[in-house]
Order: C-alpha cells, then sequence, then structure tokens
C-alpha cells in the first residue's frame, strides 16, 4: 500500500474538491441496498490483495461474484452496469474474531446473548441460534467496510459454545450466514476460572475438564460408530466436540499467559485436533512453538487495555508475528461495555505504525484472515470468482481521518448513512 504525504491533497494524490465529487458519486450512484445485476466499482487505486495496487483499476461484479478486475482502460464494463466510483477501492473488511450480532448495542440483558455462565462446558450452543442480523452493531461495522464477520459465544467460559461466519448483510440469519459452525469457542487462563462460585476453580483444573469433554467425546463417537443396537442416543454436547475430533472444526482457545498457551499446544497435540488461538498477549514469548507447530493466531486489537492477563500486551505484537512467519488475523475482540468490538481498520492502521508494512496490515483483515477462517475461496481478496465484496474508502483505509463510503457486499451496494 503506499502512502502519500500530508499536504492540499489527500493520502490518495486527489484533492479536497475531487474527494467530495467522489464522495457525491457513491451517494448519487450507491443507492441504499437495491440489488444489481452488475456493477461496475471504479477506484483511483484498488488493492485487489492478489498483487499489486491498480491505479485506476475497477472491479466488475455480475450476479454477486467478481466478473473482471483490472485497468479501467483494458476491462470491458457491460452495458447497463450501475457504476460506482471512490478513490481507493479495497476487499470488504474481514473482522477475524467478535461476539457482534449476539452481543447488541444496548448493552443490556435482551441483547446479551454471548456468554452463558449457568456450565463451565457448553459446546452445544450454537451461535446460529443466537445471532442477530439486524442488530445496529452489525450495521455499523458494515458501516466501516466490514464485510465479513467472525461471531459467536465470547471468552470468559472453559467452553463457551460455537461461533460462526457471518456476511453483515441487513437480511435474514439463514442469508448472512457464510459457515454455520466455524469453531468451538474455547478459554484457558484467568479468563477461564469462575472465582471460587464453581468449577474450574484453576488452570490445572480447567484442562483436566477440557481433556475430559474431549475424552467423553471420543468415547461417544466409538459408540455411534457400533451397531445401532449399541448406539447411546444423540447428545449435543458430545457431537460438537467430536466435530473438532475429526478435524472439521478447530478449537478456537481464547489465551493470553505464555504458560497457557503451551497448555493450548499440549491438548492439541495430544488430541490431534486443529487449534486456534485468540488473543495472545504474550505470543512473543512463544514464537518458536507458534512457528513449529504451525498455529495460526486471531491476534487482540493492537489498542487492547494491557491489564490483568493482557498486561504483557504490545502494539509490536503483529510485527514481531509476521517477521517469525506466524500467519495471523487482527480481529475486532470481545469487550463487556459497548460497543462490545473495536474497529479492526483502525487496529490495523495502528499496528502499521507499530513496525507493521501497510501491506501486511491490510492482508490481515483481508486475505490473511480468510486464510485463516478457512473462506478465503469466497472473500478477502478481489479476484476473478470470489464474492462481489468490496469496501470503498475516501483515502487510505488505516488512516484514522479516512472514510468508509460505503461497501458493495455480494454484488449489492449499501450506502453508509
Amino acid at each position: 500500500m503506499t502512502r502519500h504525504g500530508d499536504g492540499a491533497t489527500t493520502r490518495t494524490g486527489r484533492s479536497p474538491s475531487a474527494v467530495a465529487a467522489a464522495l457525491l458519486a457513491v451517494v448519487a450512484l450507491l443507492g441504499g441496498g437495491t440489488a444489481a445485476a452488475q456493477v461496475a466499482v471504479f477506484g483511483d487505486v484498488v488493492h485487489t490483495m492478489a498483487g499489486e495496487p491498480i491505479e485506476d483499476g475497477v472491479v466488475v461484479i455480475a450476479d454477486g461474484k467478481i466478473a473482471a478486475v483490472g485497468p479501467a482502460a483494458t476491462v470491458a464494463v457491460p452495458d447497463g452496469s450501475e457504476r460506482v466510483r471512490a478513490p481507493v477501492v479495497a476487499p470488504g473488511l474481514i473482522d477475524a474474531h467478535s461476539v457482534v450480532g449476539l452481543a447488541g448495542a444496548q448493552n443490556q440483558p435482551h441483547d446479551q446473548d454471548q456468554l452463558d455462565r449457568s456450565e463451565p462446558l457448553q459446546p452445544e450452543l450454537r451461535a446460529i441460534d443466537a445471532y442477530d442480523p439486524g442488530e445496529p452493531l452489525v450495521d455499523w461495522l458494515r458501516s466501516l467496510g466490514v464485510t465479513t464477520l467472525h461471531t459467536g459465544h465470547a471468552p470468559g467460559a472453559l467452553i463457551s459454545g460455537q461461533t460462526m461466519i457471518v456476511k453483515t448483510k441487513p437480511t435474514t440469519v439463514a442469508d448472512a450466514t457464510l459457515v454455520p459452525f466455524a469453531m468451538v469457542a474455547c478459554t484457558l487462563g484467568e479468563g477461564a476460572q469462575s472465582g471460587g462460585k464453581g468449577p474450574p476453580g484453576n488452570r490445572s483444573k480447567a484442562a483436566a475438564m477440557l481433556r475430559g469433554a474431549l475424552l467423553a467425546a471420543r468415547e461417544y463417537e466409538d459408540r455411534r460408530g457400533a451397531d445401532a443396537e449399541k448406539r447411546p442416543p444423540r447428545d449435543l454436547r458430545h457431537e460438537a466436540l467430536a466435530a473438532v475430533l475429526r478435524g472439521e472444526v478447530p478449537l478456537l482457545v481464547t489465551v493470553h499467559r505464555r504458560h497457557d498457551v503451551r497448555t493450548a499446544l499440549r491438548i492439541a497435540e495430544e488430541f490431534e485436533v486443529r487449534l486456534v488461538l485468540d488473543g495472545m498477549a504474550e505470543a512473543v514469548a512463544v514464537l518458536d512453538e507458534l512457528r513449529e507447530t504451525g498455529t495460526p493466531v486471531l491476534l487482540h486489537p493492537t489498542m487492547v487495555r494491557p491489564s490483568g492477563e493482557r498486561r504483557h500486551a504490545s502494539m509490536e505484537t503483529a510485527a514481531r508475528l509476521r517477521e517469525a512467519g506466524i500467519p495471523f488475523a487482527i480481529q475486532g475482540g470481545y469487550e463487556s461495555y459497548v460497543p462490545k468490538t473495536r474497529y479492526v481498520g483502525f487496529e490495523a492502521g495502528i499496528a502499521a505504525q507499530n513496525g507493521l508494512a501497510p501491506d501486511d496490515a491490510l492482508a490481515a483483515i483481508t486475505l490473511d484472515a480468510a486464510r485463516i477462517l478457512g473462506v478465503d475461496d469466497r472473500v478477502g481478496s478481489l479476484e476473478v470468482g470470489k464474492d462481489g465484496d468490496v469496501a470503498l474508502f475516501d483515502g487510505d483505509p488505516l488512516e484514522t481521518t479516512t472514510r468508509c463510503l460505503g461497501v458493495v457486499l455480494d454484488g449489492v451496494p449499501h450506502l453508509d448513512r
């Protein structure tokens, strides 16, 4: 990503009047979510994330999929296409981990479904049964350029439930859902402890309970494969963890302290399960282990408050992970107060000011996030055949002064109201 200097022009090299004209063009052309069979998105700079940025480029979308990408001078735009122009065009942003849609903007009991503390082990809780695509926080993220969201049950219980991957569409749950069952959300360390009100009481108890749950799921899976007369009745709790044991979904472990990270790695090795580590305030202390195992990281927001388990959090962790060759994405995260999540564009921008190359920072909230989530065949870059998800900006997406002008989501334009 090219960074431009300050002065009389914006970071895209355009004058303020030119940017204003571009904004008016978006307002005039984008509409409020009306479906379009064909859309052509023009940008003074187009970040495809599949190669070098394209100057004066265009992304052609037909029936919700990207049909062509390239210089506007050489790409044929079909007659009748709805035309949209913005100074900077990028793939729709991806928030790699959040609770938005289960947690709501009002911060009241009726819109807080991200965590149930009645039991420490509840892998059977489906995110899809609690996700509200009409939640204002979903609309807020979309207005900032986020088109794909990995959301679900929050950290705070040993196993809090399942996660899902959705598009930030104002539609039905079925239409918004990209992956209904993405991961099983687990917490180790102080975040999993009950504070004396019940199990688990300490780290070793939490690890023992998690191992016991995986062992029980393994036994259940073996018995379900036996003769019909000997099969046990269905058990939703065991079924969810059996999917982890079969490698169908990863175990997502929120963890910050280095010895808790090593516990998660041990358990993953013992049960031969796929592991995704979340949070990771002390990631730099276990770089060798992460590199050796190839474990991906959904890194805490760059500006996370460095307190408690996160007291060793650093703004340079993203750069250190990149330098070590460890796959990672930057997330909006979970916070117990409104707005429950942070904006990944801002967090990536701060990481870019603390050692992470701008291109890598943008990748951490687009293509790299899509790869870790296993949806890079659909989203994360502007390539032919992928979903028509495009974010429109009036400047550098990583700059705090930049405004998102709107998105095109599955080929449907949405204006930032």
